[in-house]
């Protein structure tokens, strides 16, 4: 790469294209965009730096952007490196925001951008020229991802780009981590930007922190003289190697793993100490908590604990300073990676291993014979589901032997529950994020797929938020990137969600009792293979239990094959 920047030295290249040419300088691979009347500079910088051989990331057409933010996300998750989205001026930034806001919940770091209508209406290259130049001025276009950007800006001048790309990168992968957004008007990209400053390493690190050692300590020795400890864990370990770490240590010491609304796995289903999805029965005994990287813990609604108890919370940002609402307890904070956190208390458990007496021995097998209770029921109430229209939990039993035995990766949107699934690999489970901006897990597949070509990678999801993807874009871009994901729909004909949460509040209720309850139908269904077939991708419906296991098979075989996508509608209960 260094050479291809070399070529950047001593030639002016305009500022559009000198912003390409930068995030690739610093690592950034892809630019997943939309364009619009404000892009001319863009694409002029493209063809430009293609002209005078300068490396830039790969810039790929996406046709809407909610599939751009959803791209990105994935493709962090594969690789942990934050990339770029660059949307059309407000209106493009609009259809961004969804994305932004389930970014910003996640952690994950984006490089957001998007033009902005020119500021001239006559006399300077870049001038407006069509009406929608005037249409799409705004007073405050960054207002609209503000709440979930960590850091905004608009580019003034050409020479500032490298500055500005730099301060973005850094701040999006700061920790703790998140999107930025940057305003590029049209007349600046149109000016030139000297080149000898677009190559170089990155000028501004992204800033790491981790807790003081005497925290950590304290945090184990809580955990260490606990008699009822439990875990619980939304976001995974982090890393693979802290995934491995903390598997031992929880079998070590016998403390059972809750994964409450998960988002990444933390252990393995099959894992002795993996106590399920329900925090209640552990909470009311536990005299002690680890929070690792949790929004929302347990419900303070129906969930109480002990007044001796006390909490650890482990994360990026573990107490989630973004949400205006959230007093959970922390008697300890330890803010860091959390897969860093997790190794650093993993060591500082290990030098209490005299701690861990026959009473560790006990407690372990005391919940890993509850576990395997839970467990069982669990697959029990799974397995019941084989009947038509058949349950989501036979669908996860269903998928998990058709990916026995392989490297996998599931995303699941209201799609296959975790708790059914046989998954023992760090990044082989991602559900949507907490923020519930619904289209998300089709196209983050595909930004995971696009970093990892070879693995089987799975989106599930529900009929509704298959609509909310803008399916017919997202089909788009996996025929037109040859991504070979398989995506399962499961059509309950609802918006079951929305169902839940009213016989939740009201069991009894009026909405309850009737027989289709008002807001949330689906109905007539379209048929979704139909919009797959669009894009050439291998369908089938699966309405009979029977017929699903072969049909699985059928659809994997054919993605080992072929190497295109496809999809399988589910019909399932409401």
């Amino acid at each position: 790469m260094k050479n291809d920047m070399d070529k950047a030295a001593g030639i002016t290249l305009t500022a559009g294209g000198a912003v390409l040419a930068r995030m690739k300088a610093i690592g950034i691979d892809y630019i997943f965009a939309n364009s619009g009347t404000d892009f001319p500079p863009i694409i002029e910088g493209l063809a430009e730096a293609a002209a005078k051989d300068i490396d830039l990331p790969h810039a790929l057409v996406m046709p809407h952007e909610n599939a751009a933010m959803g791209m990105a996300h994935g493709y962090y998750l594969a690789t942990g490196k934050a990339q770029a989205v660059m949307a059309h001026t407000n209106v493009g930034l609009a259809n961004c925001a969804i994305g932004a806001i389930n970014a910003a919940t996640e952690h994950v770091p984006v490089v957001l951008m998007s033009g902005r209508t020119p500021v001239m209406e006559k006399g300077r290259l870049g001038a407006r020229t069509v009406p929608i130049g005037w249409g799409q001025e705004m007073r405050d276009q960054g207002a609209m991802v503000r709440e979930s950007a960590k850091w905004e800006y608009e580019l003034k001048f050409p020479e500032q780009v490298p500055d500005v790309v730099d301060r973005a990168y850094a701040i999006a992968s700061s920790v703790p981590k998140g999107p930025v957004y940057v305003s590029l008007p049209r007349e600046v990209l149109c000016e030139p930007c000297p080149g000898d400053a677009i190559d170089g390493p990155l000028r501004q690190q992204p800033v790491q922190i981790a807790p003081p050692q005497a925290s950590v300590e304290a945090a184990a020795d809580i955990l260490a003289k606990a008699k009822n400890p439990v875990i619980i864990a939304q976001r995974g370990t982090g890393t693979a190697e802290a995934f491995g770490r903390f598997s031992d240590l929880v079998d070590q010491w016998g403390i059972p793993v809750v994964q409450y609304w998960a988002i990444q796995l933390a252990i393995g289903t099959e894992h002795p100490m993996f106590a399920g999805m329900d925090p209640a029965p552990w909470l009311k005994d536990a005299d002690a908590v680890v929070v690792i990287d949790c929004l929302a813990p347990w419900s303070p609604d129906i969930h109480a604990l002990r007044d001796d108890c006390k909490v650890v919370q482990v994360g990026q940002n573990p107490l989630y300073s973004r949400f205006p609402g959230r007093n959970f307890a922390a008697d300890i904070s330890l803010a860091g990676e959390t897969g860093d956190v997790i190794m650093m208390l993993a060591d500082a458990m290990d030098r209490r291993q005299g701690e861990c007496s026959d009473a560790c021995e006990a407690r372990r097998s005391k919940v890993a014979a509850i576990n395997a209770d839970t467990r069982k029921k669990a697959l029990g109430l799974a397995d019941s589901g084989a009947v038509d229209p058949m349950s989501k939990g036979y669908v996860s039993r269903c998928l998990s032997d058709a990916i026995a035995n392989r490297p996998a990766t599931v995303f699941s949107e209201l799609g296959c529950p975790l708790e059914p699934l046989s998954l023992s690999a760090h990044s082989s489970w991602f559900q949507e994020p907490h923020s519930g901006g619904l289209g998300w897990s089709f196209p983050a597949a595909m930004g995971y797929q696009l970093a990892d070509k070879d693995k089987l990678v799975l989106a599930t999801m529900g009929d509704g938020s298959y609509m909310f993807a803008n399916p017919t874009a997202c089909h788009q871009i996996a025929e037109a990137l040859e991504l070979p994901i398989l995506i399962l729909v499961l059509n309950n004909n609802e918006w079951g969600a929305v169902r839940q949460s009213v016989t939740g509040i009201y069991p009894d209720g009026y909405a309850s009792k009737t027989n289709e309850m008002p807001l949330t139908a689906l109905k007539p269904s379209p048929d979704f293979t139909k919009v797959a077939e669009a894009s050439r991708a291998w369908v089938a419906k699966a309405a009979r239990a029977e017929d699903l296991p072969g049909i699985l098979r059928d659809a994997i075989k054919h993605i080992d094959t072929h190497r295109t996508h496809a999809l399988v509608e589910v019909t399932i209960a409401p």
